[in-house]
């Protein structure tokens, strides 16, 4: 156990039965009331956002969370199969820790995955990856000059919207997180 003030953002929390990520931990001091933490947490199951006034006092369990590194391997049913890079021992990661980011996993691709006690807690994929454009409408010359869009299908199967100079075969690099164009890779 822990005192209340030894807590900091970005510490994961078991409150109330449940683990949360500290988004925001400010100490405040009213005038006439004694000083309090104000925190902001985010339960990393559900991603409900909990707000908590902590004593200074208060005694708080700070998870010990172990992230590293990991390889993602290939797609089992409901999970993820990742290998760790320096003991190339496999874990199954449950698809829904990733989110919206899983549809941009291709087989090689390094992921980052936090353990708690062996159980993994958060999956987070690169910001961006560069994918091959399987299927798009072809490029019209002088098609350069406005800013418009046309769909493009990406090697994992995911359309997207891309300008109208890109091409079948052609990399691109993609947001994970919107899912948007960033740019041509040569």
């Amino acid at each position: 156990m822990s005192k209340a003030s030894e807590v900091k953002s970005g510490n994961i929390l078991r409150f109330n039965g449940e683990l949360v990520a500290v988004e925001e931990f400010i100490h405040r001091t009213p005038g006439n009331l004694r000083a309090f933490y104000q925190a902001r947490m985010r339960n990393v199951r559900s991603g409900k956002l909990v707000e908590y006034r902590f004593r200074t006092d208060e005694d708080v369990e700070i998870a010990r969370v172990e992230t590293n590194d990991y390889q993602y391997l290939y797609d089992e049913g409901d999970f993820f199969v990742v290998m760790d890079n320096n003991t190339y021992e496999q874990f199954n990661i449950p698809k829904n820790l990733f989110g919206d980011t899983a549809r941009f996993l291709k087989e090689g691709m390094n992921v980052i995955i936090a353990f708690e006690s062996d159980e993994p807690i958060m999956a987070q994929a690169p910001a961006t990856v560069e994918l091959e454009i399987t299927y798009t409408e072809p490029a019209v010359k002088g098609d350069t000059s406005t800013n418009a869009l046309k769909s493009a299908t990406v090697e994992t199967g995911v359309e997207i919207r891309v300008p109208l100079f890109i091409n079948q075969g052609d990399k691109v690099k993609v947001d994970t997180r919107t899912g948007d164009y960033i740019e041509r890779v040569k």
